[in-house]
């Protein structure tokens, strides 16, 4: 077995559990209220906002500034509430941000 395939069977119970951990998060922190992996409900998709951002160098620092100020406009009329650090901490956030722009 190569190496790569090796190491990678390895890490996937930590890729997973990471996966898990922060898909509760969302829950937990009620991202999950307005938001759905992949269809729009209150607001967009986490699919289609990692669609968004792909490539963008700076998608996690433009995105947790966006969850932690709120702010509306960008996908439609509904303003997003702003989110401070007693409603998710900025571990958590960063966590659930880059979760989202991995295409949840």
């Amino acid at each position: 077995m190569k190496k790569t395939v090796l190491i990678a069977v390895l890490l996937l119970p930590f890729a997973s559990s990471a996966v898990l951990a922060s898909e509760e998060i969302a829950n937990k922190s009620g991202c999950m209220a307005c938001h759905a992996k992949d269809k729009k409900l209150v607001g967009p998709s986490f699919k289609d906002v990692a669609a968004k951002y792909k490539g963008q160098g700076d998608a996690v620092a433009k995105l947790t500034e966006k969850v932690r100020k709120g702010g509306s406009g960008v996908w439609g009329p509904i303003p997003m509430p702003p989110n401070p650090d007693s409603k998710i901490s900025d571990a958590d956030l960063k966590t659930v941000v880059e979760w989202v722009l991995r295409g949840a």
